[in-house]
């Protein structure tokens, strides 16, 4: 089966993934992967985005469509793939589309975990970093047994600054405008599947089970 997994941050995109692979035996893509891969396997199109990478430059469509279609062509892609951060805009969902024909493939489901952006906020803001020995806590998730202080060590909690309220909302809200384009390609195109992503990850992953389901071989 040929999935999309889309997902804004904090969704637990990254969780349902490795869910999804380990279940269904298929490779999980990302571009950021695909990158790497082909910068180390010294391909004309890995060489040519490093280029850009080393400039702190964007890799133009053009390399990115190459490496993605390179990669869908491997041999462990024969029964299907989970992509992951590709497409991110709708000139790269047609050139996917073009791929995929070619490899007499189609995208078999988009899905995408759904989650208020509040509750996006609540997660993404409520990470707290102990100032001595660097522990991670979650206000929500994992906190610590007393508010501020760090379990180990009594050290100081402290917020990154990109955990704060003012830097997620603004990250949110591009990831959104960037998104919504791609969700109504594939809502066009009948494949795409909403799961609601604020229950338990287990509850999620069932959801997305009875999704697949039909197309598990």
């Amino acid at each position: 089966m040929n999935i999309i997994l889309m997902g804004l941050p904090g969704a637990g995109k990254g969780t349902q993934a490795d869910e999804i692979i380990e279940k269904y035996a298929i490779p999980h893509i990302s571009t950021g992967d695909m990158f790497r891969a082909a910068i180390k396997d010294g391909t004309e199109l890995g060489l040519k985005a490093k280029s850009y990478m080393d400039q702190g430059a964007l890799v133009p469509d053009e390399v990115t469509i190459g490496i993605v279609r390179e990669r869908l062509s491997q041999a462990d892609c024969k029964e299907g793939f989970l992509l992951d951060g590709f497409p991110r805009t709708v000139p790269q969902a047609e050139a996917l589309d073009n791929i995929l024909a070619d490899l007499g493939k189609s995208i078999e489901h988009t899905i995408n975990i759904e989650v208020p952006k509040e509750d996006l906020i609540a997660r993404l803001t409520g990470r707290r970093i102990c100032k001595t020995c660097g522990t991670s806590y979650h206000l929500i998730f994992n906190p610590p047994q007393e508010e501020g202080k760090c379990d180990k060590d009594g050290g100081e909690l402290y917020v990154r600054a990109d955990d704060n309220p003012e830097t997620v909302t603004n990250r949110l809200e591009v990831n959104m405008t960037q998104a919504q384009p791609l969700l109504d390609f594939y809502k066009a195109k009948g494949v795409l599947t909403n799961i609601n992503g604020q229950q338990d990850i287990k509850v999620v992953f069932e959801d997305i089970e009875a999704l697949l389901k039909g197309n598990r071989s």
